[in-house]
Order: C-alpha cells, then sequence, then structure tokens
C-alpha cells in the first residue's frame, strides 16, 4: 500500500474527489450522457476508450476560485462545446493533408476551436461567462511568459502559437514584420462558424509559415486524446444481421464517437449470450440431464430456525471456492479488469489462549456498553403515559367538563424490539498492515462479540489483490469471510484470529461489493465499516483509486448505507493525511493515533452508531 507521506513532498499530489466528482455529474449532465467520466491529465483529452474526458491540472496550486472556475471551463469547453459542435469528419481529413509543420497546424486548429467554442458556449449559455473570463486572464499571462521564453531559445513555432492566441484576445506580442502580416489573416477567426471555417483560416496561414519556419513545434498547448481512427473493433457472431457490420462507419460528433464506444464496452459480451440461448437445445448429452427437472440437487445446505450456521453450509461454501468472477464493470469503470473470489478464511493454528487471554482483557469493556445499550433500549421501552396534551384520545372524557385545562390524550408503551441494523466489516488485507495485525484482530474480536451478544446481524471480510498475478488483463481479488450473515451469532473468533496481511488493496471495488450484499438487507439501518492503514494501492489504481474510493462511498450513501472508516496507524496522524481520508470519506473517517488505540476506537464507532440505532428505533 502507499502511504500518503511520499518520500518526495512536492509530488505528494492530492485529488480533491469532491470537486472531482461534481465536475464529472456536471459533464454528465451537458452531454446527455451520464456514462461520463472525469479524470486529470496534463491537457485537455477525450478518451472515449474509457468513456472519459480528461480536465487539465494547469489549475492545481492556485487559489480556490481560480482552480474551481478552471476546471469548470475545462467541463464547459469539452461537454458543452466540442462535444457536439466539433466535426470529427473535417478533423480526419484535416489530419491526412500534408505539412511541413504538420504539428504547428493542429496546435494552431485546436487554438483556434477553442476560441470560437468559447464565444458560441457564452453566446448560448451566459452563466459560463464568469469562468472563461478566468480561464482567459490565467491563459493571458501563461502565452505572454512562455512567448517571451519560446522567442530568446529560438523556439519560432512555438512562439508564433502563444502570439496567434493572444492575438484572438486582443493582446499584441512584438513578433517579425513578416509574421505580423499574417495576423490579418488570423483575424478572420472572429467570423468562423465552424470546423470547416477554422481549417480554412489555418490552412491559408500555412503557406507561408512553412517558408518562415524552418523547424516544427517541439512542445504541446493543445492535444486531442485518443485517435479518432481507434474505433471498436466490430465482433461479427454466427447468427447476426450482416447490416450490423455496417454501424459506426460515419462518426462526425464527439458525442457520437463515445456512444460507439459506450455501446460496444456495455454490451461486448451480449451478441454471443443471445446466440447461444437462440442456438441451443434441450437434447440430451453425456453426464447431462435427459429431461428438464429431473437432474439431482448438486449441493444441499443445512441450518435450523435458530440462523445458526451449521458445519454443512461451511463445507458447501468451501467447494464453491476458487470460482472466480468477473467484476465486468459492475463494480466501477476502474475495476472492469478485476477477477474476484469469495472463499471462508483458512483456518491457522490453535489460538484459543490468545482469544481467551483478549477476552478477559476485553469484558469490561464488552459488559459496561452492553449494560450501557440495553438500559437505553429500556427507556425506549416506556410505560402508557396519560393525562396528555397530544397523543391517543382516552375513553376517560370527564376532564373535558370538570377541568379548566382538560389534558383527555394517552400514548402507548413502544413495542419491544431488537435492533433493526445490520454491520458489514471490510478489512484491508495489504502488506503494510502486517506490522498491525495483533492489534486489529483484537479490535475485530470486541467488534464481533457486541454484535453477537446484541444478536445483530454482520459480515466480517478481509479483502485484497493478489500483486504478483495482476496485469492489465486481470487483477485478482479475494474476500475472506470471517464470519457472514448466515451464521448468526455463531462464535467465528478462530478465523478472526486467522486473518493474515497479503498484498494490495482495491478499496473503492470492496467497498462497491460490499454495498452489493447490503442492498439486499432488508434493516432499516446499514452500516458499512472500513478498517485500513494508508490509501488505495494495486494495479493501475494510483490515483483513479482515490476517486473511484470516493465515488463508492457516495454510492454507498445514496443507497442508504452509513460508510465509517477507522485510519489504522502507529504514529499520530498528520493533517494531511486526515484530509487526504476526509475527501474520500467525509467526516465519518476517525484515525486511532496508535496501536493501543485501536480497539478503543472501534468501541467509539460501535457506540456511536448503536446508539444512533436506539434513538431511531
Amino acid at each position: 500500500m502507499a502511504s500518503v507521506n511520499r518520500f518526495i513532498q512536492f509530488n505528494n499530489e492530492t485529488i480533491d474527489t469532491k470537486l472531482l466528482h461534481q465536475m464529472e455529474m456536471l459533464a454528465g449532465a451537458l452531454a446527455d450522457a451520464p456514462y461520463l467520466k472525469v479524470t486529470t491529465r496534463k491537457l485537455l483529452e477525450f478518451r472515449p476508450s474509457e468513456s472519459a474526458l480528461s480536465i487539465s491540472v494547469f489549475w492545481r496550486h492556485r487559489p480556490k476560485q481560480i482552480e474551481r472556475n478552471g476546471y469548470l471551463s475545462d467541463i464547459y469547453l469539452l461537454a458543452a462545446g466540442y462535444w457536439r459542435h466539433f466535426n470529427l469528419g473535417i478533423w480526419r481529413r484535416f489530419l491526412k493533408e500534408e505539412s511541413e509543420l504538420p504539428h504547428l497546424r493542429q496546435q494552431l486548429l485546436l487554438c483556434a476551436e477553442e476560441f470560437r467554442l468559447i464565444e458560441q458556449i457564452s453566446q448560448e449559455r451566459p452563466g459560463t461567462r464568469e469562468a472563461f473570463a478566468i480561464r482567459e486572464g490565467v491563459y493571458i499571462d501563461y502565452h505572454k511568459g512562455h512567448y517571451r521564453q519560446n522567442m530568446q531559445k529560438g523556439f519560432k513555432a512555438e512562439a508564433f502559437l502563444n502570439a496567434a492566441f493572444l492575438a484572438l484576445r486582443g493582446q499584441s506580442a512584438e513578433m517579425e514584420e513578416s509574421f505580423s502580416e499574417l495576423f490579418f489573416l488570423w483575424s478572420r477567426m472572429f467570423d468562423a462558424k465552424s470546423t470547416a471555417d477554422s481549417c480554412a483560416v489555418v490552412d491559408s496561414l500555412m503557406g507561408r509559415l512553412e517558408y518562415w519556419i524552418l523547424q516544427d513545434m517541439v512542445l504541446s498547448y493543445y492535444t486531442f486524446g485518443d485517435s479518432i481512427d481507434e474505433v471498436p473493433p466490430f465482433r461479427y457472431y454466427e447468427g447476426m444481421e450482416t447490416e450490423a457490420s455496417k454501424e459506426g462507419k460515419n462518426i462526425d460528433t464527439i458525442e457520437e464517437w463515445f456512444q460507439t464506444w459506450h455501446r460496444e464496452t456495455e454490451n461486448e459480451t451480449s451478441p454471443a449470450m443471445e446466440f447461444e440461448l437462440d442456438k441451443g437445445d434441450s437434447k440430451p448429452t453425456d453426464g447431462g440431464r435427459e429431461d428438464e427437472g429431473s437432474g439431482e440437487p448438486e449441493q444441499t445446505a443445512q441450518g435450523n430456525s435458530a440462523g445458526e450456521h451449521l458445519k454443512g453450509n461451511d463445507d458447501n461454501d468451501r467447494k464453491m471456492e476458487d470460482q472466480p468472477k468477473k467484476a465486468a464493470g459492475k463494480f466501477g469503470a476502474a475495476n472492469e479488469a478485476v477477477e474476484y473470489t469469495e472463499k471462508r478464511i483458512e483456518l491457522s493454528g490453535d489460538h484459543r489462549q490468545s482469544i481467551e487471554a483478549w477476552r478477559r482483557k476485553q469484558a469490561p469493556y464488552v459488559r459496561a456498553l452492553l449494560k450501557e445499550l440495553k438500559k437505553r433500549m429500556t427507556q425506549r421501552r416506556q410505560e402508557a403515559r396519560g393525562n396528555l396534551n397530544a397523543g391517543r384520545l382516552s375513553k376517560n372524557l370527564l376532564p373535558l367538563v370538570i377541568e379548566e385545562r382538560p389534558k383527555p390524550f394517552y400514548r402507548k408503551s413502544a413495542p419491544s424490539k431488537e435492533l433493526d441494523a445490520v454491520f458489514c466489516l471490510l478489512i484491508d488485507g495489504s502488506a503494510s498492515m502486517v506490522d498491525k495485525l495483533e492489534e486489529t484482530r483484537q479490535a475485530v474480536l470486541l467488534f464481533h462479540d457486541v454484535l453477537r451478544n446484541l444478536n445483530v446481524p454482520h459480515e466480517i471480510v478481509l479483502f485484497y489483490e493478489d500483486a504478483y498475478e495482476a496485469s492489465e488483463a486481470s487483477q485478482p481479488n479475494y474476500f475472506e469471510w470471517m464470519h457472514k450473515f448466515e451464521d448468526g451469532s455463531r462464535d467465528h473468533a478462530p478465523e478472526i484470529f486467522s486473518l493474515e496481511a497479503h498484498e494490495d488493496n482495491r478499496d473503492g471495488f470492496a467497498i462497491r461489493w460490499m454495498t452489493d450484499r447490503l442492498q439486499q438487507r432488508s434493516e432499516k439501518h446499514r452500516f458499512l465499516l472500513v478498517f485500513s492503514d494508508g490509501e488505495p494501492s494495486a494495479y493501475d489504481y494510483a490515483e483513479n483509486g482515490v476517486v473511484d474510493t470516493a465515488n463508492a462511498v457516495l454510492e454507498a450513501k445514496k443507497s442508504a448505507i452509513e460508510v465509517l472508516h477507522l485510519f489504522l496507524s502507529s504514529e499520530p496522524i498528520s493533517e494531511e493525511q486526515a484530509s487526504f481520508y476526509q475527501m474520500m470519506y467525509g467526516n465519518k473517517s476517525v484515525s486511532a493515533d496508535s496501536l493501543e488505540q485501536f480497539v478503543e476506537q472501534t468501541l467509539r464507532l460501535l457506540k456511536r452508531t448503536l446508539h444512533l440505532v436506539i434513538q431511531s428505533g
């Protein structure tokens, strides 16, 4: 797991996940494409293969107002401008035409289109003008500085682009007289209405530029992103209409380009499944069932009315192990290549003495908490109260006649019932947990004992990724149950003391996986606790892992699931670390400043959540 305190401080970048999520929601609304994701890169980019728009890190480390408006202007430009008003057909033909300065030619066109689209968006959406005004002010200073630097270094192509940007904003640059004449042609951009008009203006400049400038641009001020020729390959299956293969050849807007990728990614397996269903039959095969309904059940389960999970269920769980499932985008785009295995944790050694010792030590805390909770539950079940100003009308209406201020109402006693709540505990199983295992086991044991005594259904799961087997095509993840919902109040202390550290942690995926399980529960109060000791770290899960985890927490909250986070640390937490985890988990992130505080903080989390359940019960 990567630490928040990186060795090189100036490279210790953190992402404002809430701001990025807001930008993502805005982009989806402007483009009418809820599947869009927003990422950060050096320059603005289109990445349809990832269903993503990339805003520029150019705005980082600036005052908050400038940073926010800078990102907003990027989103306006991408999702309300380029999305529908940039002609890909013309761009494709533009790229195919030969030039002695191809890079400068492309940069000039993107510079021209940015200017045209900003003007168009500002007229159509007056509310965007403030963000664009701030954007233009910052970029004017930026290009003025780069113009002077490029002229000193002899980078004439780069200097001309800087001057061209400034000329469209009414700013002058001291160019050679031969270049200054070109700005008369460049000023035709004020009348441009389409991508074709912008291309015509740029091409009118290129003849003289190719004569005066001998070296093409080296630096890039604009980029487009994925190649327009990168369209998803059509998958043909036997039995499908041949006309379907012609789909997607004429793509004229970025919106259509993204939709083509999105449809293909979303439905890449459905044609094969439909073909298999259409072509299947019920003929008997060797080792198969002869007639529908005649087959014998392959697995059985045992249980009783008390909900105890008996040994037969453990055996069945283990039979179903080693059957990895594919995430396939179900748990977030950042986890599309994940393959996950769900299984019971393997018991390791005899931990009876350790368990008994820690239960004796924790017994006073458990008894005190249970006593306090049961007292609060009893207070909620009060006897019937009469002589009230409001409530149910009493049968004795005599006070209405004989009393000046009658109180003929009463309230019934609150019904006695169990706590209507369910808890899940996700435990980070990454390698960095190795020095915190003993304290983590003790905290989890406390969690388990309190909820067992209250008969509250709960699950305890260790999650991790196999870093050695992970690749771009597949990232194996594992969920190891120490206790399941079906186990009721069964004691799983030996399983808890069998948890071990492994390699990486894919937090956002684990939260979505557990959220999916909690959504199937009917309890009124649903809590998801996450024990971890650092930021998400897995294959291709660095910066996007933070965003993915923050989004997973937001999605859980939308499903009425309360996500709580306990940061396990062996030393006092820094302000940077605290703000980092609050960025992912909001104000529901707490920390243990030392190993000795793990159990104490776990007790606090349980007390806080259980009090909430009782008060709202």
